[in-house]
């Protein structure tokens, strides 16, 4: 059995029936009461996102899950399918079981997150980085660069990046796919 002292960010718990992931946790120390440990919860079966407090050394019930690559297919009624590069079987995902549909290129190579106990598909996790096309992009006015101005850029996936002015059309960039923010630029 695992105990709050297990806690760390990533985690997947399961919590009232339901599966939860550690988004961010701490520990609150008092002179006279018992140390609580607190953390905000992101659920993975269902939208929900709570804050929940134990006592410290309290048992928590961790879900072991598997990460398996996966290669992106394409987008339809049922959800976005991915291939199992190992055995090519094909499986659909909802829109909101992956963390970045936005930033999906066909045949990228995703991470799919699976329940080792009852071997059910959970989330879809994108690199952390990605290299993507500059399909438009409003041209940089020569001299405004006096602070660190940024101008809206369409992507080949269709996903709007706030780019610096001297990024143009046709160039490759470095997206973090966590927060949708400019990296560098890629030489090609």
């Amino acid at each position: 059995m695992a105990t709050t002292a297990d806690i760390r960010t990533g985690l997947i718990i399961k919590l009232d029936n339901s599966l939860y992931s550690v988004v961010e946790f701490g520990q609150n120390k008092t002179a006279r009461a018992a140390a609580k440990v607190w953390a905000k919860l992101k659920g993975v079966d269902n939208s929900r996102s709570i804050e929940h407090t134990w006592n410290s050394g309290d048992t928590i019930f961790p879900i072991r899950i598997e990460k398996k690559a996966f290669q992106y297919l394409y987008k339809d009624d049922t959800g976005y399918n991915f291939m199992d590069n190992e055995t090519f079987e094909q499986i659909a995902m909802p829109e909101t079981a992956i963390d970045a549909p936005q930033f999906l290129k066909e045949g990228q190579e995703v991470s799919v997150q699976i329940n080792t106990e009852t071997e059910q598909y959970m989330a879809v996790e994108l690199p952390d980085k990605i290299v993507v096309l500059v399909t438009y992009s409003e041209p940089g006015v020569k001299g405004d660069t006096a602070t660190r101005t940024l101008k809206p850029a369409t992507v080949e996936t269709g996903a709007t990046v706030m780019v610096p002015l001297f990024v143009d059309e046709g160039e490759l960039i470095r997206v973090n796919t966590k927060n949708g923010e400019y990296i560098e630029r890629v030489k090609a």
